[in-house]
């Protein structure tokens, strides 16, 4: 579905690209730490696609499910280092962006196959 597509790669490589972000100083905010706000993101953008799709097929939802775990699994592996901190505003945009684009990735893919 999302996980093996091009598309998914090359947005990896754009995550990658910008893992400078979460080596550079700065001021980290919040309580959560960035295990903590990738599942929360990841969670409400999935809530947000099975909303937006409601008579999407069930399985379809499982395996949506199924990626959105690979997706934060992707993202635990790059992060290893800073998976338990808190995260900068800058870290925050980049996972808010990175998963908003993954977003995408599956209302495309939803679209397709309803």
């Amino acid at each position: 579905m999302v996980v093996e597509s091009e598309g998914y790669a090359a947005l990896i490589e754009y995550f990658i690209e910008n893992l400078g972000q979460f080596s550079a100083p700065g001021d980290q905010v919040g309580s959560e730490t960035i295990d903590e706000l990738v599942h929360e993101l990841v969670a409400s953008q999935i809530m947000a696609i099975c909303d937006q799709n409601k008579d999407m097929p069930q399985a379809l939802r499982f395996e949506i499910m199924r990626e959105a775990d690979q997706i934060v699994a992707d993202l635990e592996e790059i992060l290893s280092s800073k998976w338990k901190q808190k995260p900068t505003y800058a870290q925050i945009n980049i996972l808010e962006e990175f998963i908003g684009l993954v977003k995408n990735l599956f209302d495309a893919s939803v679209a397709e196959s309803i």
